[in-house]
């Protein structure tokens, strides 16, 4: 039996609910999970619904049908095959901490994606890479060459058919217009130190002012830098024993946590953009044991 995911936005009303579920019930559809949210401030309802075909209904059928049920209440809608993995591009600079995390999870099937390449401005993660199976893309830019380097990472985005670009600690900012081509597409991770403490050695400066807190944030990339809508965040507590390097180190370990769960939400297709914020559901039970997820 064939698991598909429907996902809603709309204005609220009153019967949505009830529209959805006669409608999946009648194309022989049962429901095995369901999450919604009316957000009374901008009158926006979201809905996600988990729901195994019991007859064999395909998911372009599924989208025809539902077009006219769709249609009554204003609603954009995307049904999704939820045995189909995501592709993924992944951008890396010199932190490698994230990338390495998500080989590692995907190999293991904690996190199911297709990792249809890796680009670098960089050579320092080739061999880890190619030895993972992936194609990788050195794409050096310059403020001579930007323009023309943007341009060669959204061909290789377009070549490789990939839906989401994920930005594990890829250290050059991108252009507007690119952000602005893959809005609700490119999911960013870095300490949650800002706007307290920028620039270098964040960590060096958290350390020196005495912080109890190191967490991180992961959101969708805009043209305001660092300012997306957030997706994850967590945080861990420091003491005054610990040193600039502790620091460092259990930064990079929630970085590479909070930056996982977000692409797990994403590609699950349980974030919502909301205006400058998201409606993120909460996974199933059991569905990050059933992928070993850590």
């Amino acid at each position: 039996m064939t698991k598909f995911a429907l996902t809603v936005t709309c204005p609220s009303t009153r019967g949505i609910v009830a529209a959805i579920a006669a409608f999946l019930s009648e194309q022989g559809c049962n429901i095995t999970d369901s999450s919604q949210f009316d957000d009374f401030e901008t009158g926006n309802f979201f809905m996600r619904v988990s729901v195994i075909s019991e007859t064999g209904t395909t998911l372009d059928a599924l989208t025809v049908r539902f077009a006219e049920t769709a249609k009554a209440f204003g609603m954009d809608y995307e049904f999704h095959d939820e045995a189909v993995k995501m592709k993924v591009v992944i951008m890396v600079s010199r932190f490698g901490h994230c990338l390495n995390d998500l080989l590692y999870r995907v190999r293991i099937g904690a996190l199911p994606i297709d990792i249809a390449a890796v680009i670098s401005n960089h050579m320092d993660y080739q061999k880890v890479v190619v030895n993972h199976d992936i194609p990788f893309h050195c794409i050096r830019v310059t403020r001579d060459n930007k323009p023309a380097a943007e341009a060669r990472i959204m061909e290789v985005v377009e070549e490789t058919g990939a839906e989401l670009i994920v930005l594990a600690r890829y250290m050059q900012i991108l252009s507007d217009r690119m952000c602005r081509t893959m809005s609700g597409r490119i999911i960013n991770i870095h300490h949650s130190f800002l706007p307290s403490f920028k620039g270098a050695n964040p960590y060096k400066q958290a350390f020196e002012r005495g912080v109890k807190l190191i967490g991180a944030t992961s959101h969708y990339v805009t043209a305001d830098l660092d300012e997306g809508p957030i997706i994850e965040q967590d945080t861990v507590r420091v003491t005054h024993a610990q040193s600039p390097e502790d620091y460092v180190s259990l930064g990079r370990d929630v970085e590479a946590q909070v930056l996982a769960r977000a692409i797990h939400a994403h590609i699950h297709r349980r974030v919502f953009l909301n205006g400058n914020k998201t409606v993120v559901f909460p996974a199933s039970p059991g569905s990050y044991a059933s992928e070993r997820m850590g």
